[in-house]
């Protein structure tokens, strides 16, 4: 898909979120980590591979895989992350 410096490749988002109305999209401030779940994911990660030094990128691209594994076979973990940022997974009712 190629996208004119102009729209940045919204236009495309916003005709896609048009045409599916399940979608519901929840615009963040350009940078907000702590509404970002993915930073908790990230600082989890940061935390087990601290003071660790790689051989290799494979070595760094294995544990990286390993770690993140881990963290989506525990639920709550991610449960957790997304928690921290006050957003929810379930859209307001309409009034």
């Amino acid at each position: 898909m190629r996208h004119s410096r102009k729209d940045n490749g919204f236009s495309g988002l916003k005709r896609y979120e048009a045409e599916n109305d399940w979608l519901t999209t929840i615009r963040l401030p350009p940078y907000a980590p702590d509404l970002n779940p993915v930073e908790a994911v990230w600082s989890l990660v940061r935390r087990a591979t601290a003071n660790t030094a790689f051989d290799t990128p494979d070595d760094l691209d294995r544990t990286l895989r390993r770690k993140l594994r881990r963290i989506q076979l525990r639920p709550r973990l991610i449960d957790g992350c997304l928690t921290a940022t006050g957003l929810t997974l379930t859209p307001p009712t309409p009034h």
